[in-house]
């Protein structure tokens, strides 16, 4: 198939007005905290899947090196980083993300003005992946400053009770030592609060995400990896809510007035991994040259995932804290995700998946190829696979990416004949 001459017009295609003030707040967070540098507030750095609500409970203020790092992806610095952080030693076969903090880190470059501020304090959780626990420690050896380590396991099959009471009792052990960082305990009071805003701002996200099952789709995937920096920054802050009432508000809108994030939408998609951030652009153009949406992520909804309600304690806020963090897509086993990706099929009326084999993040990318047939093969789901990286261009090939797209939506028309 020969890719259509003229991509649609920023006429055609009606931007997102809420984006400017997620610009807004995100200017404000990131400033807030590098004038609170060297001052008497803590800082700390914490993965994305991490219980930031204790630290927003204690006044400590997070930074997330994953977010930071995909911004210097989206700006395109992300390659020179991670060139930097393997002239000093770091294999190329590491996470991208942290090759390129680390980079930063030498080279005191990066899209935050000043650079990312020093941490007081160290949050580690492996839910997202394993890799991280590595990477934290590398962090601890170059600040000297405390590691907080939250082991969430593994889990095949369904959650185990007793893996979520081994989850909470770290989180408590968690609730002492940042008390005894910060000079004082932390209210349970306020714990508690701030949990509660934590749940409604992941349900809003949740609500966001569920409009996009709306057939043409009010925004996109690309929109949703952009739209998720606010709740994985500052999830349990009433400013989150803010901010994803204004969104929801729009998406609203936005359906109500029949507005389509691809004008002309044929075909629907899903997305499996995280976004390629240095080439979020194209890729949103060259699907939409097709009619092609991609409605529904696995990566932004792994934010807004929920324990299931039989493991949610009504009466043990912390419990059910711990249930959510062990969770989440990415923490489960192979046949969990194939059943979430059938949800997803269902629920968003998709035509295929588009899976990024992502070379970077072999947590994530692990087992796509078995997920990928069976798609396919029990469930006539046709997939796409992306082999590249999210953060590092070096593993990015126009001609092979631009060459399955085109067959893949020939694929698609075929079927539809």
């Amino acid at each position: 198939m020969k890719e259509r001459q003229s991509l649609m017009t920023e006429q055609e295609r009606v931007p997102i007005q809420a984006y400017k003030r997620m610009k807004e707040i995100m200017t404000t967070y990131y400033g807030i905290a590098k004038m609170s540098e060297g001052t008497d507030q803590k800082i700390a750095w914490i993965t994305s899947g991490g219980p930031v609500e204790i630290l927003y409970a204690a006044g400590i203020i997070p930074i997330y090196p994953e977010n930071h790092a995909a911004m210097c992806g989206a700006t395109r610095i992300a390659d020179e980083l991670c060139a930097a952080a393997e002239e000093r030693g770091f294999s190329r076969d590491l996470c991208s993300y942290a090759r390129t903090d680390f980079g930063s880190i030498y080279t005191k470059k990066s899209p935050v003005p000043g650079g990312l501020p020093k941490p007081d304090l160290l949050v580690c959780c492996n839910n997202i992946c394993d890799t991280v626990t590595k990477w934290y420690q590398e962090l601890q050896r170059i600040f000297d400053v405390p590691l907080i380590y939250i082991d969430a396991p593994y889990q095949y099959g369904d959650d185990r009770p007793e893996a979520i009471d081994y989850v909470k009792a770290q989180l408590e052990a968690m609730i002492q030592s940042v008390g005894e960082i910060v000079g004082r305990p932390i209210d349970r009071d306020k714990l508690d609060e701030t949990l509660e805003i934590s749940e409604r701002a992941a349900a809003l996200w949740r609500e966001i995400q569920g409009m996009l099952a709306h057939r043409p789709a009010p925004m996109n995937s690309f929109d949703t990896f952009i739209h998720l920096a606010p709740i994985v920054t500052l999830r349990g802050t009433e400013l989150c809510i803010e901010y994803y009432e204004l969104l929801r508000d729009e998406i609203r809108q936005r359906i109500e007035a029949g507005i389509a994030s691809v004008p002309g939408e044929t075909f629907r998609l899903g997305w499996d991994n995280l976004a390629i951030w240095y080439k979020i652009k194209e890729l949103s153009e060259k699907f939409a040259a097709y009619k092609t949406a991609l409605v529904v992520s696995t990566y932004p909804e792994g934010f807004c995932y929920q324990a299931p309600e039989h493991l949610r304690d009504p009466n043990d806020r912390l419990r059910t804290m711990a249930a959510t963090y062990m969770g989440g897509y990415i923490n489960h086993g192979l046949d969990y995700r194939e059943r979430d990706l059938l949800r997803m099929v269902k629920q968003f009326h998709l035509d295929g998946f588009v899976m990024h084999s992502n070379r970077s993040c072999r947590a994530y990318s692990f087992g796509q190829y078995e997920l990928a047939k069976a798609l396919m093969e029990k469930h006539d789901i046709p997939t796409l696979m992306i082999e590249a990286d999210m953060n590092d261009s070096r593993a990015w090939s126009d001609e092979q990416v631009k060459t399955r797209i085109e067959a893949f939506i020939e694929t698609l028309a075929a079927r539809r004949n």
